[in-house]
């Protein structure tokens, strides 16, 4: 099972976001993609999504064209995106939250520090309480996404929730695609494939560990 971009390009107005961008990421299996902002990292996981059109290119998914699949059709057939920001449902409750994925709770969550919280407003959780509630829809559950996208998956979280978030994430039985500024340390141990953007456009694909590589050797940026 793969999810791939084929040259694709995405504009905003005038301004094109993806010039041309081709790439895999195979499952299951952690893929990274790396840049700074403004590199196009957010944008090709939209594109993959369906949240954002291509002007040009398509998206391919077990080798089917979807690029005409509205993002709402890649959903049920168990696409979830996790964005950066608006991730959470912030006049809900934790456990309202929850229950828009499953309506039965686990007898325990991903993430127990959610537990005493499930009565407070998700607006009213700290940044990383919000991506812990935001992640439980891609975590282990009866939705069993086959396809997960999540935009800076550890933004706000504490380093050891950061380290259990991506045992997570690997544990998952599917294709796992993350968006990251640099390759976290947590990471660097794995196999995981990495493709980095820079302005749109991919400069690397390959493991971690070639890019880790080239990136002590000042080929490419950390």
């Amino acid at each position: 099972m793969t999810i791939s971009l084929r040259h694709a390009r995405v504009r905003y107005g005038p301004l094109e976001a993806l010039h041309g961008v081709t790439l895999t990421a195979p499952a299951p299996g952690l893929t990274v993609l790396l840049g700074r902002n403004g590199s196009g990292r957010t944008t090709t996981l939209r594109a993959l999504a369906g949240v954002v059109p291509l002007s040009a290119g398509a998206v391919l998914w077990d080798g089917t064209d979807v690029t005409r699949l509205p993002a709402f059709e890649r959903a049920r057939r168990g696409l979830c995106l996790v964005p950066e920001r608006r991730a959470v449902f912030g006049s809900l409750t934790v456990r309202e939250n929850l229950e828009l994925v499953a309506a039965d709770l686990p007898d325990r969550l991903p993430y127990p520090e959610l537990e005493p919280l499930l009565a407070r407003r998700a607006g009213a959780l700290s940044g990383g309480e919000q991506r812990m509630l935001a992640l439980c829809r891609a975590l282990p559950s009866p939705a069993r996404a086959r396809v997960v996208l999540v935009d800076e998956p550890t933004r706000g979280m504490a380093p050891s929730v950061a380290a259990r978030t991506y045992d997570l994430l690997a544990s998952l039985d599917a294709c796992v695609v993350l968006a990251e500024q640099r390759l976290p340390p947590a990471l660097r141990g794995r196999r995981v494939f990495v493709h980095e953007l820079r302005r749109g456009a991919v400069v690397f694909s390959g493991e971690a560990a070639e890019w880790a590589a080239r990136s002590a050797a000042g080929t490419v940026q950390p």
